[in-house]
């Protein structure tokens, strides 16, 4: 019975986590526990869109992708994600992401996620994000048909294609208030 309890308060806790972290930002302390709500509303945005076709999983990234950053973006948490090949320039990266995203291209480091002091009152997190397989439909070498004119449509200035499987697609970023 007790290990049914903690199962099922796991569960209620990662389906809440949204909520719980849109209440107390502050009684998170670091930027993966912050990004958790965003990474499983895109993931779950995602999800729903390609269960339609390739074409709407386009437009539900379009819209949706965006509007689940702004409505987690608040008490004081900014968060988004950005590329060094941009589909949306919307996403374009916060001058303090740009060095580690170089570094991440570079090859000059590893790609360990990095989290840092900003400022006196900020911190930062960036993680990379790797393209999956899926992904290659919308980011890949032979896009075509429907799916290429959507994209364009959307996006007239895409630089986000020719990209395969594990490559570097660019990185989850999140900066907050820095709890003393």
């Amino acid at each position: 019975m007790i290990n049914r309890c903690v199962l099922l308060w796991a569960i209620a806790s990662v389906v809440a986590s949204p909520l719980a972290y849109a209440a107390d930002v502050n009684s998170q302390l670091d930027g993966p526990g912050i990004l958790v709500a965003y990474k499983q509303n895109l993931h779950s945005t995602l999800r729903a869109g390609l269960a339609e076709g390739v074409v709407e999983a386009i437009s539900a990234c379009n819209v949706d992708a965006q509007d689940i950053a702004e409505d987690l973006s608040v008490n004081g948490v900014r968060m988004g994600r950005t590329s060094h090949r941009l589909r949306n320039p919307k996403n374009a990266a916060p001058d303090w992401v740009k060095p580690v995203l170089e570094g991440y291209i570079s090859g000059a480091g590893d790609l360990a996620p990095v989290q840092m002091r900003i400022s006196d009152e900020r911190m930062g997190y960036v993680e990379p994000i790797y393209l999956q397989p899926a992904c290659t439909a919308c980011h890949g070498n032979d896009i075509t048909g429907a799916v290429a004119g959507k994209i364009a449509e959307l996006y007239p200035q895409d630089r986000a294609l020719g990209f395969e499987a594990g490559d570097l697609r660019g990185v989850f970023w999140v900066e907050y208030p820095l709890v003393k």
